[in-house]
């Protein structure tokens, strides 16, 4: 009993007042609050300009911001798909005169999915062409557009370029293991002219119509050979060559529909899809021929 009352006497002299629940945790100096999920409008993937949840020192609000928007945030793909359009728009904020110098300009990028690819290179040996040496690369996009209101090479300075991976020389983000040939950018060169002819990778220098350096709009076309997954849309603002500010979104594109079922059923029962393709096919041919009977009876 004694022992008890000494230890009770001890607490309600050294213990202060126990905190409240609601109250929030104490955090130790220099820590950072954790940063929330990313939004609508908020990057997608780690940008150097962008402070850190442990850096000490927050960069200040740029002078002049984006504000835009998608005609549509999701494409749907369907058995009769044959490409879609979505347009780009947007204004300029800003809390100040239009600064002098050299006027607005604006850069837009539309990003697939990367995924891992080999590049080969064929060469003739004994008459017959065969694949010789390649080059594998980690991550290329399967379709990449940009979109300026200006000449690229003359509104973006190279050291901004490398900073953001702008232009389509290096959508390929990174090359898969050891290089096994001396020079790799012809085979790179090579997958940029060949997607490019395909309507994989483009650049359409002028296409974004800017108004009074305040208002802009484009059109961007997506083609029908579009893989599903979230498709990354950037929106840069430049003054003479340099990023000011940078806007992301995201276009979600997914399959609906029977083209949907026929993809997840060959993904996730292949067996039965397989069964299935080989009983269209013998009704298929069946059917051929019991037309072609009646046409030579006839």
């Amino acid at each position: 009993m004694r022992a008890s009352l000494i230890l009770a006497m001890a607490v309600w002299l050294g213990a202060g007042p126990a905190p409240a629940q609601d109250d929030p945790p104490r955090q130790a100096p220099g820590s950072t609050v954790p940063l929330t999920p990313p939004q609508q409008g908020y990057p997608l993937y780690p940008d150097p300009q962008l402070p850190r949840s442990g850096d000490a020192e927050q960069l200040p609000p740029p002078s002049e911001q984006v504000v835009a928007g998608l005609s549509s945030d999701s494409v749907a793909i369907t058995a009769s798909f044959d490409g879609s359009d979505i347009l780009i728009y947007g204004a300029v904020k800003r809390e100040t005169p239009i600064p002098p110098g050299l006027p607005l300009q604006i850069i837009m990028t539309v990003e697939a999915p990367a995924q891992e690819l080999t590049i080969w290179r064929k060469s003739r040996h004994f008459g017959i062409w065969i694949n010789s040496d390649k080059v594998e690369v980690g991550a290329a996009p399967g379709f990449y557009a940009v979109a300026t209101s200006g000449p690229l090479d003359e509104i973006l300075l190279p050291e901004w370029d490398s900073r953001y991976r702008i232009s389509l020389p290096l959508a390929l983000r990174a090359f898969a293991g050891e290089l096994e040939v001396e020079d790799a950018v012809p085979y790179t060169e090579a997958l940029i002219r060949r997607r490019q002819a395909n309507g994989l990778y483009r650049l359409d220098e002028g296409s974004v119509k800017l108004v009074d350096q305040t208002l802009f709009r484009a059109d961007v076309r997506l083609p029908a050979t579009l893989i599903e997954g979230s498709y990354k849309t950037r929106i840069f603002l430049l003054r003479e060559g340099e990023v000011v500010d940078v806007y992301r979104a995201s276009i979600d594109v997914r399959k609906v529909g029977l083209e949907r079922w026929l993809y997840r059923l060959a993904f996730d029962q292949p067996l039965l899809y397989g069964l299935m393709s080989l009983a269209v096919a013998v009704a298929a041919g069946w059917a051929a021929s019991a037309v072609f009977r009646k046409l030579r009876r006839a």
